[in-house]
């Protein structure tokens, strides 16, 4: 499974459930940053928190975690927009003491998943550095997080990059786990945010493409994100619309798409475009609900 943001953590939740389902789950790196000195790397943490259940009730940190650092912050004038939790902190300090020992950011990974017991696989799609950047309408390059958490993604996303990919070499794991996988599974993430980061690194782009069978999960409901700014990327990135606009923003890659209820009335517009399309309730906010829908998507193989 390729994921980013809270809904592909989710939906991996769903499928780590499953009896006879081996899960490897390869999350998005682009968002990565150093906050307040520490490396944070939010798409992991949300994975392997919600993996184990102590996810916070937005989806992202740690559940009823404290915040006294980032108050203690404030009073020495610190910009504390980006908040992290106390619990949240000990993870990114731990993986920054590891880091600067000469540990990989698998390494970390792999013994953060071990400490947590997860069910599932946890891999970085690489070690290496890679970072996504935003267009807005000043024509101003905007690090990820300065745009998503700082300004809050108001602004409007005119281009996509990825510094560092086009050199980045998969993450130890990562390769055999999509060439040996009876199928890879999208998270119902962001396409150009969550998920082109990972492909935009040539080798997995190639062997995505060359699965046997590719499904993505939408992450729109009623043409609309639940959470997030999806549905406007890929909008301002001259997408189209709905759905349509998810197939186009993963040129050609994907076999099957899944998409909610709510937007079945796009069926047949989007099976005219060579796929298989899906239609089920896509909300799975809890663990059984998140099962019952990765039973379903199982079977669809």
């Amino acid at each position: 499974m390729l994921s980013g943001g809270v809904g592909g953590a989710r939906l991996a939740r769903g499928l780590a459930a499953l009896d006879g389902v081996e899960l490897t789950v390869i999350v998005n790196v682009g968002d990565d940053d150093d906050v307040y000195g520490l490396r944070v790397s939010p798409d992991i943490d949300t994975v392997t928190y919600t993996l184990a259940g102590i996810e916070g009730s937005e989806g992202w940190g740690l559940n009823s975690d404290s915040f006294t650092v980032m108050n203690h912050l404030e009073d020495f004038g610190v910009d504390t927009r980006f908040r992290i939790g106390d619990g949240d902190l000990a993870t990114n300090l731990y993986r920054t003491i590891r880091l600067r020992d000469g540990a990989l950011l698998s390494d970390v990974t792999s013994e953060i998943s071990a400490i947590l017991d997860l069910p599932a696989k946890v891999l970085p799609a690489t070690n290496d550095s890679l970072r996504t950047e935003v267009l807005n309408d000043a024509d101003v390059w905007l690090p990820f997080q300065e745009y998503f958490v700082i300004r809050g993604h108001q602004d409007e996303v005119h281009d996509v990059r990825f510094d560092g990919s086009r050199s980045a070499a998969p993450a130890p794991g990562v390769i055999a786990a999509i060439a040996e996988a009876d199928a890879v599974v999208i998270g119902p993430s962001n396409p150009p945010l969550s998920i082109w980061p990972i492909l935009a690194i040539p080798e997995l782009a190639e062997l995505v493409g060359a699965a046997p069978r590719v499904l993505a999960v939408s992450p729109l409901f009623g043409g609309r994100a639940l959470k997030g700014p999806a549905d406007r990327v890929l909008a301002s990135l001259g997408l189209p619309g709905g759905n349509e606009g998810v197939v186009a923003a993963y040129g050609g890659l994907i076999s099957d798409l899944v998409i909610d209820q709510s937007d079945a009335a796009e069926r047949g517009r989007l099976t005219s475009l060579g796929i298989g399309v899906h239609v089920r309730n896509t909300r799975f906010p809890d663990l059984r609900a998140a099962r019952e829908f990765g039973d379903w998507l199982v079977e669809l193989f």
